[in-house]
Parts: structure tokens; sequence; C-alpha cells
């Protein structure tokens, strides 16, 4: 029995045509849900009035010098500075050395090494904080001391070295290692093929992880709040700032930290397409 044949509503071109059209939508519209926010709060930045209002009272730089010229501001930006450098250093240093034991090497406690170093990953930052600052008050009053820059920057680590670990994973999981024994068969020492081999060909990844460690440290606020005690880094003092009343100062605060981070990150990602 002959069936009749069934033409399709849509022609190849059309259907090509239709799906470029759903990716490309869908592109644009995540891009405007991301996007849209934060070019508001730039333009919010330039605003001449006091108030975060709209329509705009006028366009002027105030903003800008008021930032400047503001000393806990200033405070502000050189703790958050100085804790996600101490953060960056050594939550990429300790994410290496995880990262290669973890894909590299074969032992018994392997698989339960990998789950508790990348643990953290699945705490809320907000309960990782108090478990942490329950810890450090424990502590604190066994070895009188108090939380800090320290502390802030420990919580930091613990919190970012297993996303560094993660990247940097992924870089030695396609490591070729039979470029090390060619290296042991000119004669390099261990140490010449790490330093001549191995770490040149990692470094795209350890670039990459220090990048997003230095990013997540800069903007974490749920662990600073926690462990900071006194000290006060740029989220805090944008959140105390708000607490009071808008003002079109913080806009202007995050316009400062938003331009570095678009240029970290378009940095790491030429280094990770020079290195493919």
């Amino acid at each position: 029995m002959a069936y009749p044949s069934v033409k399709p509503w849509l022609n190849a071109a059309a259907e090509a045509r239709l799906a470029n059209l759903i990716l490309y939508g869908s592109v644009a519209l995540v891009l405007v849900f991301f996007y849209v926010p934060i070019f508001t709060l730039i333009a919010f930045s330039f605003q001449e009035g006091r108030f975060l209002t709209l329509p705009f009272e006028g366009f002027s730089l105030r903003w800008y010098g008021e930032l400047f010229r503001n000393s806990n501001a200033a405070n502000a930006l050189w703790n958050s500075t100085l804790i996600a450098l101490f953060a960056m250093v050594f939550a990429t240093l300790i994410g290496t050395l995880a990262a290669i034991v973890a894909v590299r090497y074969r032992f018994r406690l392997r698989i339960p090494f990998t789950g508790l170093a990348a643990a953290p990953l699945a705490f809320p930052q907000l309960l990782l904080g108090i478990v942490l600052l329950l810890w450090f008050s424990v502590l604190g009053r066994q070895f009188n001391f108090n939380t800090g820059l320290v502390t802030a920057i420990i919580g930091h680590v613990v919190y970012i070295a297993p996303f560094a670990m993660v990247i940097v994973a992924v870089q030695v999981f396609n490591f070729d290692a039979t470029l090390e024994d060619a290296a042991r068969d000119c004669g390099a020492s261990t140490w010449e093929v790490y330093r001549y081999v191995t770490l040149p060909l990692l470094w795209p990844g350890i670039f990459s992880a220090a990048i997003f460690s230095f990013l997540l440290s800069w903007g974490n606020f749920y662990l600073t709040y926690s462990l900071a005690g006194s000290t006060r880094t740029l989220p805090t003092f944008v959140f105390s700032g708000i607490a009071t009343g808008s003002s079109p100062l913080y806009p202007a605060i995050a316009t400062v930290v938003f331009i570095p981070g678009i240029l970290l990150v378009i940095l790491a990602d030429r280094m990770r397409r020079k290195a493919a």
C-alpha cells in the first residue's frame, strides 16, 4: 500500500534561518538581561543629583571626584585589593597542586581526596562564612586574636581554591605527558621538566585560575562580611552606605570596579586563545 508523501512545511533554507533566529535571539536576550542593569548603573554614576532618581538632574563627573576624595572608600579599595591579591596567590597555588594530584596521580584515596578538595563548591557562601566565623571565634579565644584581614584571606582561599582546582584540572587533563618523557630522554632533570615543559604548558590554565580567583575574592561580600571583623572592603563599604541611603557615589564605585574586571576577563580569554 502506497502512502502519500508528506512535504515538510519548511524547506532547508527556512529551517536554517529559523534556527539562526532562535539562536541569536536567545543570545541577545541573555546579553540584554545581563548588561542592561550594569549599563543603567553606569549611567546613574554620571547623574548630577544626590539621589538615584529618574529623570536625571544633569550630567556630571561630581561623584567620581567625591569617590577619589573619600578616604573611607580609598581604604576599602586598598583592603579589597590586598585580600584579593593574597587570596589569588594562595588559592591558585593550592588549586594547581590539587589539580595535578587529582588528575595525574593514581592512589587509593584519590576519589575521597578529590571530593573533599571540591567540597567548598557545594557550600553556600553565607553558610561557609558562618561556619568559619564560629571556628575563628573558638581559635581566637584560645590564641587571643580577632577577625580581620588574615581571617578574611583564609576564608577566601578556602572558598576559591576549589574553583582554581577545577580550572587548572581542565588544562592538566589535556596535557600531553609524552612531552615530559621526551624531555627526560634528552637529559632534563625533574625540576627542569617542570620548569621548562610542565609549567609553561599549564600556564594558560593557571593564569585563568588566578584571574578568576582574584575576581571572586574582589567582589565577595558574604565571607568578607563574616570574617573581616572591623576591616571594611568595597563590598561591605557599599553595603553599609546603601543601608543608610542611596547615592550616585555607589554606582561610581561599581563602574570603577567593573571596568578593570572586564579588562582582566578579556586578558584571560586572550591567554586561553593564544594557548589553544
